[in-house]
């Protein structure tokens, strides 16, 4: 058993998803596209008497974290470190669901694979009701098409091959419980319709506008969200809006040129990494000094 062990899980935006429910956890889940950023979450496990979490430096419950150490048999204390926003559609329930059964299977030495431990997370944050791709998305890295719902065992992965920078705007947050646990018909016939389009045209452009067009279909889009995008479309960009937030991201330099002041990065290529025994920040780990210049 080693004191502590730290990962770093990228951000996930999500730009269209289905619903796909099964009685098993772990085969339930979303098909649908999304990215990885190199925003994310740092996410240390430590062994402990009594399970805590912290996230930001406050005591939290988060339901996901609790169903990882109880699947893994083990007590822990997990504390998450992030700049993304909470709750706008960044997938940090999820980070720190996966964050935790990595470090948990280090620091516990249970000798679990890759497989496992995100079919573990995926497994815990669907029964929590926080999500139901951002996981798998975020062990993969990149620009990333969920063909088949539910775990990594079930759900094939696809992708558009680009690494675009990022620029994202958050307003205020959405409950994704909500959404997701309520009448989902016309929101999983939208995805799927927008899943089509960018498999069949699998560029960075299709992928907004396949995004756009289904937060429209889905009827998720607010007013506030709606003014933004229509002037990011006044400047000639593309724009859509997070899943689920309120928060617009353009994979260009759309929010700059339309005169707001967004968050920069970019797409992370290579999805959570374990750093147990670096003390290292991910960039420089990852591509120097600044990766997001890369």
């Amino acid at each position: 058993m080693t004191d502590e062990a730290t990962a770093f899980v990228p951000g996930h935006v999500t730009g269209f998803f289905t619903v796909e429910r099964t009685d098993d956890p772990t085969t339930t889940g979303s098909r649908g596209g999304g990215l990885t950023l190199t925003d994310g979450v740092r996410v240390t496990v430590r062994p402990a008497e009594e399970t805590t979490v912290v996230l930001e430096d406050v005591s939290v419950e988060i339901d996901a974290v609790d169903r990882v150490l109880e699947a893994l048999g083990v007590e822990a204390t997990v504390i998450g470190e992030t700049d993304l926003p909470i709750g706008a559609g960044f997938g940090v329930s999820g980070a720190m669901a996966l964050g935790t059964a990595l470090g948990a299977n280090a620091v516990f030495e249970r000798e679990l694979s890759t497989s496992e431990l995100v079919t573990i997370a995926h497994g815990a944050e669907v029964q929590a009701g926080t999500g139901l791709g951002d996981v798998v998305a975020q062990a993969h890295g990149g620009m990333v098409l969920r063909l088949e719902a539910g775990g990594p065992r079930t759900n094939e992965l696809d992708g558009i091959p680009a690494r675009p920078p990022v620029e994202y705007l958050t307003l205020d947050g959405l409950d994704t419980a909500d959404v997701i646990g309520g009448d989902t018909d016309r929101l999983s016939a939208a995805g799927g319709d927008a899943l089509s389009r960018v498999v069949n045209e699998p560029t960075v452009k299709q992928f907004v506008y396949a995004s756009r067009r289904f937060a429209r279909e889905a009827d998720l889009l607010t007013a506030e969200v709606r003014n933004v995008i229509e002037d990011v479309t006044a400047v000639d960009g593309e724009a859509s809006m997070a899943m689920l937030g309120k928060t617009v991201f353009t994979l260009d330099t759309g929010l700059s040129e339309a005169g707001y002041d967004p968050e920069v990065c970019r797409v992370d290529p290579t999805g959570a990494t374990l750093e147990v025994g670096t003390g290292g920040n991910r960039n420089e780990l990852l591509d120097g000094p600044d990766r997001n210049e890369q």
